[in-house]
């Protein structure tokens, strides 16, 4: 398929996905809805700006505008680079001093397939009484807190309000895949949910995804009550930075924020 004919299936795709009229797109791109029509239908091709305009409008996550250019017939704009690349060393000091700043409590970065990237010690000790593995400098060592979380013998077995918890966490799954746009990682993320086997659905239709999801755990006596909250990098330039998540778990009540401070204390 030529440049030509992949850029307006694109951009309408986008659109829809949105859920966008061409007069709301339009109107979020300072461009006439004639103008947009013609992009849409072939009859006029896009400039680089113009793509960028878009996709920006659309917001588009960087790995797809890379692909928005390319059906464009232009070069890539973002690059995406390894956590552990020297020029990658002011986003590796901000996640540190973020995991940090969270202590006592546990907080994890995760990448788009929800792998660990990083984690403070208080996630490392959290997830370890789950039987999850310690956290390993070895680039080649993988932990998918998303598999840990819905797997009948990994977390899940310690969620005591799994019929709240892994719906939401489900939902919110399901919602960052589709808001991607990327057809693998909506693959991905239904593999692991269908790994998962048998899994509590919301009952009637799901509510609005929440920023917080409690997690209730009882782990062989030891009860914690938290909820956690996902955080992203504002204006990332890198495509890496831009698909990172932050994961920082709270305590809900005395018990556990008392448990955690000791835990770390010792």
């Amino acid at each position: 398929m030529t440049a030509a004919k992949q850029f307006p299936t694109l951009c309408r795709h986008w659109r829809r996905t949105r859920h966008l009229s061409q007069l709301d797109l339009a109107e979020t791109a300072a461009i006439s809805q004639r103008h947009l029509s013609w992009l849409e239908t072939g009859r006029s091709q896009p400039s680089r700006d113009m793509v960028l305009r878009l996709a920006e409008a659309l917001e588009v996550p960087l790995r797809e505008r890379n692909t928005l250019l390319h059906a464009a017939g232009f070069a890539p704009q973002y690059r995406e680079s390894s956590i552990h690349e020297p020029h990658m060393a002011p986003v590796r000091e901000a996640l540190t001093q973020i995991l940090r700043h969270h202590e006592p409590f546990p907080a994890v970065v995760v990448d788009r397939k929800w792998n660990r990237v990083m984690g403070n010690p208080a996630s490392d000790m959290m997830l370890s009484l789950a039987g999850a593995p310690a956290a390993q400098s070895d680039e080649e060592q993988i932990f998918n807190l998303a598999a840990a979380t819905l797997a009948p013998e990994g977390l899940r077995r310690f969620i005591t309000n799994e019929d709240v918890a892994i719906p939401l966490f489900v939902q919110r799954l399901r919602s960052e895949a589709l808001e991607s746009g990327e057809t693998a990682l909506i693959s991905h993320v239904e593999t692991l949910i269908r790994n998962a086997g048998d899994l509590p659905e919301h009952s009637g239709s799901p509510d609005p995804l929440l920023p917080v999801i409690p997690l209730e755990l009882d782990i062989n006596g030891l009860k914690l009550s938290l909820f956690t909250v996902i955080s992203t990098f504002g204006t990332p330039q890198d495509i890496t930075t831009d698909e990172l998540r932050i994961e920082a778990f709270y305590p809900a009540n005395n018990e556990t924020r008392d448990f955690f401070a000791e835990a770390m204390e010792a």
